[in-house]
């Protein structure tokens, strides 16, 4: 398990939001919660103007508690957002294209049907 020390700044995914605070996966192990008062130094009307679950965030560690795996958390004094989506790649098609799958097909469904027969007649004896 990893160390998580007070002050560090990890990343965690958002798993929840309640009207007091947000939840955090940081890993298998360990959770915690950005209460409302750690999301910004100005009023939040809305936590939802901040984060959405699903986000993936950078936060900092304000305390530990590593008998519950639970971590205090805040992104009111840091840049919490993860800058840029996943790029999709283009996907190159070879200049095999399906040909390869063309071919082996029809031998791939001949020994399967060989061997399926071969099976069901040695259940029969």
């Amino acid at each position: 398990m990893p160390k998580y020390e007070k002050g560090k700044v990890v990343k965690g995914t958002i798993t929840g939001i309640e009207p007091y605070g947000v939840f955090v996966s940081l890993d298998e192990y360990y959770n915690g919660l950005i209460h409302i008062s750690e999301i910004s130094n100005g009023f939040v009307r809305d936590i939802e103007d901040f984060v959405q679950v699903g986000d993936h965030i950078y936060t900092q560690i304000i305390d530990v508690d590593e008998d519950e795996c639970h971590l205090k958390l805040s992104i009111k004094n840091i840049n919490y957002k993860i800058n840029g989506k996943q790029r999709k790649r283009k996907i190159v098609e070879t200049p095999h294209g399906f040909n390869t799958l063309k071919k082996r097909l029809p031998i791939w469904i001949n020994n399967k049907l060989k061997n399926s027969k071969k099976n069901q007649n040695s259940i029969d004896k």
